[in-house]
């Protein structure tokens, strides 16, 4: 229950000003159709961040416990830095909404925005951790959805309320204070 939660509340924080609620403001703005926008969002998450929690679930297998204590420890902190640098939204990502439908526009383009960003690696490093791999992208998926859903039906005028400092600053403490514990040996109760 601890993966579930933990991964939820950190991807809820290290989404809120990330490239992709950036791009759920864009495409609401531009399409004014929450519902397909919301299932794109859901199915793209599921997809990459299941494809990161099997990769985080293979990394378990495949490194030793040791050399994964200091691996997942040196990402969680290197996380809390990338967490306090802004994203901004690729010009690309946008431009493939026009040819595919909403539902389309939105699946491609957030999977393509998610490939390689923090929340995705994020998913690798706790499925990793927490070898529970299923209640982490469950919870990192809850964690999109918390940060993305609220952006497709408010817009802007929840963006300029809210300060994007301070929950970025939260979210890298987060990520911070799991690195600290991975690296004092925190885990070791599921194998590291």
């Amino acid at each position: 229950m601890e993966s579930l939660l933990v991964s939820t509340g950190v991807v809820a924080l290290a989404e809120i000003g990330d490239k992709t609620q950036l791009l759920a403001f864009i495409l609401a703005a531009r399409f004014k159709k929450p519902l397909p926008i919301v299932l794109g969002i859901l199915a793209a998450t599921v997809v990459n961040h299941g494809l990161a929690g099997a990769l985080g679930a293979w990394i378990t297998s495949a490194v030793s416990p040791q050399v994964l204590r200091w691996l997942l420890g040196l990402s969680f902190l290197g996380m809390a830095v990338w967490t306090l640098i802004p994203d901004e939204i690729e010009e690309d990502e946008t431009r493939i909404a026009g040819r595919l439908g909403v539902f389309g526009a939105t699946l491609v383009t957030f999977f393509l925005a998610e490939m390689g960003d923090k929340t995705q690696i994020a998913t690798v490093a706790m499925a990793a951790h927490y070898a529970a791999p299923l209640l982490v992208v469950i919870g990192t998926t809850a964690g999109m959805l918390i940060a993305d859903v609220p952006a497709v039906f408010v817009g802007d005028r929840l963006a300029a309320r809210i300060p994007m400092k301070l929950v970025h600053a939260i979210a890298a403490a987060i990520f911070a204070a799991l690195g600290v514990a991975t690296l004092l040996g925190a885990g070791a109760r599921v194998g590291l």
